[in-house]
């Protein structure tokens, strides 16, 4: 009977545990639901009550910092230049007996090339100098120019849109050394006076349009254009030819268009000018003008020039140069006059 009991109160007491534990989760589950219940504050007037702990709120104080400038100490440089000097020589020598044939000569050259550009906001200047002159020496014969050139550009531009602009220019072209005709006569070699410093000298005015899309790019469209020729030394060009041509004295009306007599000529014309100056491959640059020049008197009269000078680099002194000259005026000749250089020399670019 004991033995009863005791496993009566056994099973009693699991009962009552499973009941406790049952009634507890129970209970869990319950607060959580009642928790998750969303409650409407919308329209209930909550107040927070304030905290009794004493805060305290600190005083900020704004104080202005000085600020130095700094300043930059440079000044901008509107102007680019470059000049270039190159010194061309040429020297040829054979023996005595020599069975080849030759002839010893002796040629040397020389160019400056100075230009400078101003471009600040729509305003641009440009100017530019070309002084080039050569000589060549064979044996037994006069001594011979192979170029004579001086020439002076000026250019005001002011941009009227992205590559229009509108421009006035001066341009002054003459040469350094008298310039011959040469002839043989019984022989001998004989030279005639045909040229000299001023006789011609070229000052030409134009006022018009530059279109210029890119850099190395640019043509002028001269509206409004005078060109005035200088004979300053005719009289002296006209005996010489007098003396060059007894037979057919007074054969000869003019000099460069102007007339005997008289050292001065004055045109009005168009004139288109015609740039082109770019690097067409690594150390090979192409530079040309195109010049042409229309009377408006007498439209029949134009005058023509193209330069053209290819020029490779070899290295940093030195350089290989073609050049051609085609020009065709009615003034001085009725066929296209031409010539053509090849040299190789030493160049100074600065700067550098």
């Amino acid at each position: 009977m004991i033995k009863n009991i005791f496993v009566f109160f056994v099973v009693m007491k699991g009962f009552y545990i499973s009941i406790f534990l049952l009634f507890s989760v129970c209970a869990t589950l319950k607060a959580q639901e009642i928790d998750t219940i969303p409650i409407n504050t919308k329209d209930l007037n909550i107040k927070l009550k304030r905290s009794p702990l004493p805060s305290r709120i600190g005083t900020l104080l704004f104080k202005p910092v000085k600020i130095e400038p700094q300043i930059v100490n440079s000044k901008v440089n509107y102007w680019k230049t470059k000049t270039s000097v190159g010194i061309n020589l040429n020297q040829a020598a054979f023996s005595n007996n020599w069975s080849g044939g030759g002839v010893n000569s002796l040629a040397l050259a020389g160019i400056i090339n100075y230009k400078a550009e101003y471009s600040k906001e729509s305003y641009s200047y440009v100017t530019e100098v070309i002084l080039n002159y050569g000589k060549v020496k064979n044996k037994d014969q006069m001594e011979k120019k192979t170029v004579d050139r001086i020439y002076w550009d000026n250019k005001a531009a002011i941009q009227i849109s992205k590559n229009w602009y509108f421009f006035g220019s001066v341009t002054f072209e003459s040469q350094f050394d008298k310039g011959f005709a040469y002839s043989t006569n019984n022989g001998q070699e004989v030279a005639t006076l045909t040229s000299k410093f001023m006789s011609p000298g070229y000052l030409t005015e134009s006022v018009g349009f530059e279109y210029k899309p890119t850099k190395y790019f640019s043509t002028r469209l001269g509206t409004g254009s005078a060109r005035q020729t200088f004979v300053l030394d005719n009289d002296e060009l006209f005996r010489a030819y007098d003396e060059a041509n007894p037979g057919n004295p007074g054969g000869k009306t003019d000099s460069y268009g102007v007339e005997r007599g008289k050292t001065f000529r004055n045109d009005l014309g168009f004139q288109i000018v015609m740039n082109f100056d770019k690097d067409i491959f690594p150390n090979i640059n192409l530079k040309s003008k195109y010049m042409v020049l229309i009377p408006y008197e007498n439209v029949g009269y134009m005058n023509h020039r193209l330069d053209v000078a290819l020029t490779a680099k070899v290295n940093r002194f030195m350089s290989t140069t073609l050049t051609g000259v085609g020009l065709y005026d009615r003034n001085t000749s009725s066929k296209v006059q031409g010539s053509q250089t090849l040299a190789l020399g030493v160049v100074f670019v600065f700067p550098r």
